[in-house]
């Protein structure tokens, strides 16, 4: 069996082996949930159009604490108890380490999304829904998602502690998710255009409207792919 899956089937199995993935995924449905369907001015009924624009809003904010929550212990828990370097030792790469994890961690996400599927299920009953649009904006999610992923699994490798691991992640994801989009519109010229094209918000909210562009693509791709090298370089250092 290829070295990455087991990687990412033992990672998946020790999130539902502890509370973990029961605790993040019931508040992750929760929020989600809650927001979309209950309160607020932008819950469905309040809003009276058959489409999924307040979950995912809801769920882009939620994903921003969900993700590093999971990825906090990937790497930094196996610094902390020395079985990182059992795990190096066997017939694996630092790649297949750091991909099979990152795979665990958005195979817990796609879990989580497929909870939602009866939203789309049930919303797409009450009037003129926009398929395409809704698709879209799925697969903004997991776009967005795979770049949290990469991040968090960058701000685990730099550390043993989980919770230091969480608060960096935390605020790495601020500067690309608020951070470079409020200095990008608060600007004008190059440095501003600069700054917007960094925003995570931005590029999220341009797919979510059902725009499919290739620089949005791009950039999250750009952004995991960094994420995962960052990762892998951090542990060949270590080794």
């Amino acid at each position: 069996m290829n070295p990455t899956w087991t990687i990412a089937k033992r990672e998946l199995g020790s999130f539902f082996n502890s509370l973990v993935a029961y605790i993040l995924l019931i508040s992750f449905l929760g929020f989600t949930g809650f927001f979309t369907w209950l309160i607020g001015n932008g819950d469905i009924f309040f809003r009276k159009q058959a489409d999924l624009k307040v979950f995912f809003s809801i769920a882009n904010w939620t994903l921003f604490f969900f993700i590093p929550a999971i990825t906090m212990r990937l790497l930094a828990e196996e610094k902390r108890s020395g079985t990182i370097e059992l795990l190096l030792t066997k017939a694996v790469s630092n790649r297949q380490v750091v991909l099979g994890k990152f795979l665990a961690a958005l195979l817990m996400v796609v879990i989580a999304l497929a909870f939602t599927i009866p939203y789309y299920i049930t919303v797409s009953g009450l009037g003129n829904f926009d398929h395409g649009a809704t698709l879209s904006g799925y697969l903004g999610l997991l776009l967005l998602s795979a770049a949290y992923i990469g991040i968090g699994l960058f701000a685990s490798s730099l550390t043993s502690n989980q919770i230091v691991a969480f608060l960096l992640a935390l605020l790495i994801g601020i500067c690309f998710h608020f951070l470079f989009g409020i200095i990008g519109s608060s600007g004008s010229g190059f440095i501003s255009e600069l700054f917007n094209s960094l925003s995570l918000s931005n590029h999220f909210d341009s797919i979510s409207r059902g725009v499919i562009d290739s620089k949005d693509l791009i950039y999250f791709l750009t952004i995991t792919l960094l994420g995962i090298f960052l990762s892998e370089y951090i542990i060949s250092k270590r080794n």
